[in-house]
């Protein structure tokens, strides 16, 4: 029997994911600095607010994030742990049907406003359409989620960016895949004045060869397209259902499943 695991695309088994709240107006340098050195990131906004004070204006919104992700977090960011389930269901909804009006995709993803959550919350989430959700509660840690509703980033900016990052970039154990996940707000680099971090952080960790650069949809989607593969008992070959490409680590080797297809693997 062949001996398989799951690789990130092209076979790699890094990747890098940003995850930014609010929608503020600090976001458009953040998003500059992402794009001028190949990062995404997803960006987790309060539609009810859009255009107030330095918040993004709707008309804006589409250009700035195009090539990352629009994600919901409410449409007013309220405290949902303690809000009836009636205004969870309204804010949940109501931030998607504007935020997919705008982004022209379905919104899938959201982050929990003021870090608020609930198992009872959770339980709802995927009947109002919610495929994952960012918690704030920093692990220090590269691994994967085991709860996507409970999705817990590495660290955020303020906390050892960078240590993160050199740790990040010599890991090179093949047999495990390693996710770093950094969240924050944009407006805290002018609040602190520390911009040349996150402008450190991302030249020294972007552009490099082994790391796949994601969106938090991106990385979802494509561990549910490994779930869906179709091994055989013997795992001599594998059927992919979904459209997308999954990538395989057979015995040492690189190997692509495309979609619709199914290949030998032995």
């Amino acid at each position: 029997m062949p001996r398989v695991t799951v690789c990130f695309p092209g076979g790699k088994h890094k990747a890098l994911t940003m995850s930014y709240d609010d929608g503020r107006g600090a976001d458009r340098r953040l998003v500059d600095i992402f794009n001028r050195h190949g990062i995404k990131g997803t960006f987790h906004i309060n539609s009810g607010l859009l255009g107030q004070g330095d918040r993004i204006a709707e008309d804006e919104v589409r250009q700035l994030y195009a090539g990352h992700e629009i994600s919901a977090h409410t449409a007013t960011h309220p405290t949902i742990a303690r809000s009836p389930r009636e205004q969870l269901v309204e804010e949940i909804i109501e931030d998607r049907k504007r935020l997919e009006s705008i982004a022209g995709y379905t919104v899938r993803g959201m982050s929990y406003p003021n870090g608020s959550y609930s198992r009872d919350i959770k339980a709802m989430l995927p009947w109002l359409g919610i495929e994952y959700a960012r918690t704030v509660v920093s692990t220090g840690h590269y691994g994967m989620p085991d709860d996507w509703l409970e999705w817990n980033p590495t660290c955020h900016h303020k906390r050892d960016l960078m240590q993160h990052a050199e740790t990040f970039a010599g890991l090179h154990k093949s047999q495990y895949l390693y996710l770093l996940y950094v969240w924050g707000h944009s407006y805290e680099f002018d609040n602190d004045g520390n911009w040349p971090l996150i402008e450190e952080f991302c030249a020294y960790i972007g552009g490099r060869d082994d790391i796949w650069y994601a969106t938090n949809i991106e990385i979802a989607d494509y561990m549910n397209a490994f779930k869906r593969l179709q091994f055989a008992a013997s795992s001599a070959f594998v059927y992919n259902p979904s459209a997308a490409s999954v990538w395989l680590n057979v015995d040492g080797s690189a190997v692509e499943v495309k979609g619709g297809c199914q290949i030998g693997l032995s």
